[in-house]
């Protein structure tokens, strides 16, 4: 006798995979984390060890002078690297839109490559240009300018300059990508009619193409606040994972791992990951609100 499941089932199983895997490996963990935050714990003591401290990590998280430092520098990355990002990439997006038709899928698949590239091969290739004695970067403001050779990795002045225009160059060929998608859902009987109307080229980039963007222009704003907040990789392989001279390239990120793995709090760690979660929650919903107030006034 074969076995039918009913077909009110059929849907459930269906699904059934991606929510156990979700469940496992996604809601598990999130849950967990939450409950850790008012644990003190360390792993190596057993599970039995936990302990129920109230909100005492949340209040050394925000008393901690190191937390203030990292969060000062992932702000200060995220700025940095940012706001470039979006300011070379629309300008970039609209030139390649109008210049190379056929071809501009081609050019921005070259500007997209350094996202997908190996983080590892990426510090490595930075690592080399930022050398002290022989790093291109170096030689190169030496014949402009005949400065002296910049110790960059162990300046605290100069990490974070190097840090940030590594994260520029990685992600602004993704923010090209977002932004000439946009571009090409744009009718173009509306720059035909502007035309037609006398209107020059930045007129009609002010008042057709930047309108009609802003959903895209909000979508890729959101993602450079979020990942700036989360910025690891580059950081922790360019200074070796120890933020560098000073801590000066420390982000929230590396000292959550660090406070986890190397100091064994993980009730700390899980705190400082909620701090940072409602950090990013209320500048994502400032971000969303200043973008409608725009459109509203508009």
């Amino acid at each position: 006798m074969r076995f039918r499941i009913p077909a009110r089932w059929a849907p459930y199983l269906l699904v059934s995979p991606f929510l156990i895997l979700f469940t496992v490996f996604g809601l598990f963990p999130l849950l967990f984390s939450a409950w850790l935050a008012f644990q003190s714990w360390e792993p190596t003591s057993g599970i039995e060890s936990m302990k129920f401290v109230g909100l005492d990590n949340f209040v050394f998280a925000l008393t901690d002078g190191w937390f203030w430092k990292s969060l000062y520098n992932t702000l200060w990355l995220a700025i940095v690297s940012g706001v470039p990002q979006h300011l070379v990439a629309l300008p970039l997006a609209v030139f390649l839109h109008q210049a190379f038709g056929r071809w501009r899928g081609l050019f921005s698949g070259a500007y997209f490559l350094p996202y997908i590239t190996s983080t590892v091969a990426i510090a490595m290739l930075f690592g080399s240009l930022f050398s002290t004695d022989y790093g291109l970067v170096n030689q190169a403001l030496h014949a402009l300018f005949g400065t002296e050779n910049i110790n960059w990795m162990r300046s605290p002045d100069a990490i974070k300059p190097a840090v940030a225009m590594v994260v520029f160059w990685r992600y602004v060929g993704f923010n090209l990508v977002l932004y000439l998608a946009a571009l090409q859902t744009i009718p173009k009987d509306l720059y035909q009619a502007a035309t037609l109307d006398g209107a020059n080229a930045w007129q009609q980039f002010w008042r057709i193409t930047l309108p009609s963007i802003k959903p895209m222009i909000l979508f890729g704003v959101t993602l450079s606040i979020i990942g700036g907040l989360q910025l690891f990789e580059e950081p922790f392989i360019l200074t070796n994972g120890k933020g560098g001279s000073d801590q000066a390239a420390m982000t929230v990120g590396m000292y959550l791992y660090r406070l986890a793995f190397d100091f064994s709090d993980f009730g700390g760690a899980s705190a400082l990951a909620w701090i940072m979660f409602g950090v990013i929650a209320g500048l994502t919903w400032l971000t969303n609100k200043a973008f409608a107030d725009r459109r509203g006034a508009a």
